[in-house]
């Protein structure tokens, strides 16, 4: 069976692990070392990068 692919790009979550301050677990232990919270809070400040994408198509 075939792994479906991630929504995120893997530069998206690097930039976003950075911008959070979590990077250098990454680095160091994969996407599996870093906590929970981490990883919602990734999703979180995804959400809000599109939505404000989304904002600004419709204000155009």
């Amino acid at each position: 069976m075939a792994r479906n692919r991630g929504v995120m790009s893997d530069q998206l979550k690097e930039e976003l692990a950075k911008e959070l301050g979590f990077y250098d677990t990454v680095q160091q232990e994969g996407w599996g070392g870093i906590r929970a919270r981490d990883a919602g809070n990734m999703v979180k400040r995804a959400i809000e990068l599109a939505e404000g994408q989304l904002a600004n198509k419709e204000n155009k």
